[in-house]
C-alpha cells in the first residue's frame, strides 16, 4: 500500500479544498500544486513483507526458542547463494522471472549488488543491465566519460543508476550546493526542458551573481574540457528519467536480505509465514506451496488435534490451518482450538461433537472440516463420518437439551449409560473413498491439493509434452504491466497440461458456440478460450476434473490477461498426447490437396507454429499493399473450415498481403491478413481454387 499524506500546520481544509470517497479524505489539488502552496507531502508505503519477517521470527521464537539476529554486515556467502543459484521464490522483490534470471547472471555477492538490482530492473535503466554485469566481472575494463566520474560511478560499476549520483556529479565536477543538485535532480526527472537548458549552461560554464562573484564554478572552470561537460550533462538527462533513489533502493534491498536470510536459515518458518500472507491467494499459494516441495518441506492437511488458526511449523513441516478451510469461520476455530488447549486433546469425533456443541461450531462446520481431512487421525474413514455426522451431532444436541430441562425418557430408564451412548453413536461404516474424490474434496475445501496433486503421477509426461506452464504465463503478465521484456509473444504456439477445473459456454452474435476453459496445473491456473470448431471436436473431453493437454497460440491483449487460444485438445492419456505439439497447417489434411505435408513441432524453445511461413522468403515483397480476395460463396463447410485453419495460420508478425472474403454478390469483408509467398497462394488456390482467388 502506498500513500501520500499532507502535512499542516493547521487543518489542511485551511489551504486546500477536500473531497471525500468511501470514507477516504483527500485533496481536490495534485502533488505539484500542493508543493508550489508550499504544504508538505510525505509518501509513506505499507509492505506485507514486513508482517511476514515478523512473524516468521516469532515462528523461529516458538519452535526452536531462537532469537533470530540478522548479520549487521549482510554479507553472508549462503543468502547471497540464493539469488546466485535462482531460488528466489519468496524473497522481496527478486521473485519473477526476469529479476531471477537478471540474478543468476550477475552473481551478486554484496549489499551493493542487491541495491542495484532493485534499481536497474526497471524500465530504461534495464538497458544498463548488460554494462553492469560486464564491468562486474572485469571492473578494469569499466569504461568512464571522464576522470572525474570515476570516484562517484565506481561503486556501481561505470553506469550511472542512482539520482544521488546525479546530485553528487553536479556538486563534484560544477560546485554545485546540495539544494541547487536536487533541483536538477527533479528537473531531469519531471522533464522540465526549459529548466534543463539553463542548467546546461551553469553545469558547463558556471554562473555569475548579479555582482559578477561566481555562483557556481561549473566544468570548465574546474579543469573539465566542455566536450566531456556536455556528454556528461547528456547521460545524466538520459539517465534521470528513469533513475532511483538509492535510498529508497538500499531500504527494499536490506528487506530482499532479510527475506533471503530468513528462507536460508529457517525455511519451514519462512515460507509458513508466506503462506500465511498470502491465504485465499490461489494464484500465490500453489507457488509457494510447490516451493515447499523443492525445499523438502511436506505440507501436512489440517488436523483437529494439531492445527491452529494459521499455518504453523511441525519441524521441517508445515501444518495446514484450521482458519483457511471453507465455511469455517475464525470464532469456530478459536473456540476449537481453546477448548483442546484447556482440556486437551480430542480422544475421537463424538468427544469432538460433545465439547464443541456449544461453542458455535455448526453441521457446515464440521462437514467441511470433515471433507479437508481434519479428523483423519481418529481412525473412521470420511465417507464414515459424512454419512454419520448429522445423527451423531443431533444426539449431543439432544442429551443437551435433556440435561438443561432434566427429562428423563423411559429410553433413559431401560438402558445403561454403556448401552446407551452405543446406541446413540453407531456409525454408519462405509468404504472409503477414491483417492479422486479425496482430492476433490480437498481442493474444494482448502482451495488447493494437499495430500496429492491429479497431475503428480503424469509428471514425466508432462515435461515431455508442455512448452509452458501456469506460473511462466503469470510472470509474462506481470513483465507486460511493468513494461518488462518477456519471453513469450503474441501468437506464439505453446502447449499446456492441467486440469479442467471449470468451463463457461458461450454464443456468439453468429450463434456459434464457444467455451472459456480455467486449466490449473501444477502451479496455477490459465485461461483457455475454445471456439467453435474445437469445441465441437473436444466437446467430450470439456468437462471438469479432466486432464488434458491443449496445444493452440498464445493471446497477448493489453489490459487483459493473457490467454490461449485452443487449436488442439487431448486427454492426457490418449496415446498419440506427445504429438499433440506436432501440427498441420490448419484444419485440414494437406496431403488430400497433393501438398506434401509438414508439420511445426513444438520445442523447448516455444518456437511459433508460423516458422514455416517465415522461411518461405521467395517473392514476398511483390504482395506488400496488395488484399487477396476469396470467392466462399460456393465453399462447402468442410473447405471453409479448412480456410479458417490456413488464415489463421499463416497469420504472424509478418504479414505482407491482407485477406477479405466475398460472401454475397458485391459483399467483400475483411478477415485479417497472412505471410504470403508463391507456396502460400499455391495452398489458398487449392482450398478456394484458382478461379476463385484473385490478388488486387
Amino acid at each position: 500500500m502506498h500513500v501520500g499524506i499532507i502535512i499542516a500546520k493547521e487543518s489542511v481544509e485551511n489551504y486546500v479544498p477536500l473531497y471525500a470517497r468511501d470514507g477516504v479524505i483527500s485533496t481536490q489539488y495534485i502533488m505539484t500544486t500542493l508543493e508550489e502552496l508550499g504544504l508538505l507531502k510525505m509518501d509513506f508505503l505499507g509492505l506485507r513483507t514486513l508482517t511476514v519477517i515478523r512473524n516468521t521470527c516469532e515462528l523461529v521464537k516458538k519452535n526452536k526458542g531462537i532469537d533470530v539476529k540478522f548479520d549487521k554486515d549482510m554479507n553472508d556467502p549462503k543468502v547471497y547463494k540464493l539469488w546466485q543459484d535462482g531460488e528466489t521464490v519468496g524473497i522481496f522483490q527478486f521473485e519473477s522471472q526476469g529479476m531471477t534470471n537478471f540474478m543468476k547472471e550477475l552473481k551478486p555477492d554484496c549489499l551493493e549488488d542487491i541495491i542495484a538490482g532493485v534499481s536497474l530492473y526497471r524500465p530504461g535503466p534495464m538497458d544498463q543491465i548488460p554494462r553492469y554485469i560486464a564491468n562486474k566481472k572485469d571492473p578494469e575494463h569499466a569504461v568512464y566519460t571522464h576522470p572525474s566520474l570515476k570516484p562517484i560511478l565506481k561503486v556501481t560499476y561505470g553506469c550511472m543508476i542512482y539520482q544521488e549520483q546525479v546530485m553528487q556529479i553536479v556538486r563534484d565536477l560544477a560546485g554545485y550546493s546540495l539544494g541547487r543538485a536536487d533541483l536538477v535532480r527533479r528537473a531531469m526527472g519531471k522533464k522540465k526542458l526549459d529548466v534543463m537548458a539553463k542548467e546546461r549552461e551553469n553545469f558547463v560554464h558556471g554562473k555569475l551573481d548579479e555582482n559578477g562573484n561566481v555562483e557556481i564554478p561549473g566544468c570548465v572552470r574546474n579543469g573539465i574540457d566542455e566536450k566531456s561537460a556536455n556528454k556528461i550533462f547528456d547521460e545524466m538527462a538520459e539517465f534521470a528519467k528513469y533513475a532511483f533513489n538509492k535510498s529508497h533502493a538500499a531500504c527494499y534491498a536490506v528487506v530482499s536480505y532479510r527475506t533471503a536470510y530468513l528462507k536460508a536459515y529457517y525455511p519451514a518458518e519462512f515460507m509458513a509465514a508466506m503462506l500465511n500472507s498470502f491465504l485465499g491467494n490461489l494464484d500465490k499459494v500453489p507457488i509457494y506451496i510447490n516451493e515447499c516441495k523443492k525445499l523438502n518441506i511436506k505440507i501436512l492437511k489440517p488436523d483437529i488435534n494439531r492445527s491452529f488458526k494459521d499455518f504453523t511449523v511441525e519441524g521441517n513441516q508445515i501444518r495446514f490451518g484450521l482458519g483457511s478451510v471453507k465455511n469455517v469461520g475464525a470464532t469456530p476455530v478459536e473456540n476449537i482450538v481453546k477448548e483442546r488447549e484447556e482440556n486437551g486433546e480430542y480422544k475421537d469425533f463424538t468427544d469432538f461433537c460433545e465439547r464443541t456443541s456449544s461453542l458455535q461450531v455448526n453441521k457446515k462446520c464440521v462437514e467441511c472440516l470433515i471433507k479437508a481431512g481434519a479428523f483423519d487421525s481418529f481412525g473412521k474413514t470420511r465417507s464414515t463420518l459424512l454419512a454419520s455426522y448429522i445423527k451423531i451431532m443431533d444426539v449431543v444436541a439432544d442429551s443437551k437439551n435433556k440435561e438443561f430441562s432434566n427429562q428423563i425418557t423411559m429410553f433413559d430408564i431401560a438402558n445403561t449409560d454403556d448401552d446407551i451412548k452405543k446406541m446413540e453413536y453407531d456409525y454408519d461404516e462405509k468404504d472409503e473413498f477414491s483417492d479422486k474424490e479425496l482430492l476433490s474434496m480437498e481442493k474444494e475445501m482448502l482451495g488447493i491439493y494437499i495430500s496429492g496433486h491429479p497431475l503428480e503421477k503424469y509428471k514425466d509426461k508432462i515435461e515431455k509434452i508442455a512448452t509452458v506452464n501456469s506460473i511462466m504465463l503469470q510472470e509474462a503478465n506481470d513483465a507486460i504491466a511493468k513494461n518488462e521484456k518477456t519471453e513469450i509473444k503474441d501468437n506464439q504456439n505453446a502447449t499446456i497440461v492441467g486440469i479442467i477445473t471449470s468451463i463457461k459456454k458461450k454464443f456468439t452474435k453468429n450463434n456459434k458456440v464457444m467455451c472459456f476453459v480455467t486449466l490449473e496445473d501444477l502451479y496455477g491456473k490459465t485461461e483457455v478460450i475454445v471456439f467453435e470448431s474445437v469445441y465441437m471436436e473436444a466437446q467430450n473431453l470439456l468437462v471438469e476434473e479432466n486432464i488434458v493437454a491443449i496445444n493452440g497460440r498464445i493471446s497477448v491483449r493489453e489490459d487483459q490477461d493473457i490467454t490461449l487460444i485452443a487449436s488442439k485438445i487431448m486427454d492426457i492419456n490418449d496415446k498419440n498426447v506427445e504429438n499433440i505439439g506436432k501440427r498441420t497447417y490448419g484444419n485440414y489434411n494437406r496431403n488430400q490437396n497433393n501438398f506434401q505435408q509438414r508439420s511445426i513441432e513444438n520445442s523447448n524453445n516455444a518456437n511459433t507454429i508460423r516458422s514455416f511461413a517465415n522461411t518461405q522468403t521467395n517473392n514476398q515483397s511483390s504482395f506488400f499493399g496488395k488484399t487477396m480476395i476469396l470467392d466462399i460463396r460456393n465453399l462447402d463447410e468442410i473447405h471453409k473450415d479448412k480456410l479458417r485453419g490456413a488464415i489463421r495460420f499463416f497469420n504472424g508478425e509478418k504479414n505482407n498481403l491482407r485477406v477479405s472474403v466475398k460472401q454475397r454478390e458485391n459483399t467483400i469483408s475483411k478477415c485479417g491478413a497472412i505471410f504470403a509467398n508463391e507456396d502460400t497462394i499455391n495452398e489458398f488456390s487449392e482450398i478456394v481454387g484458382k478461379e476463385n482467388l484473385q490478388i488486387m
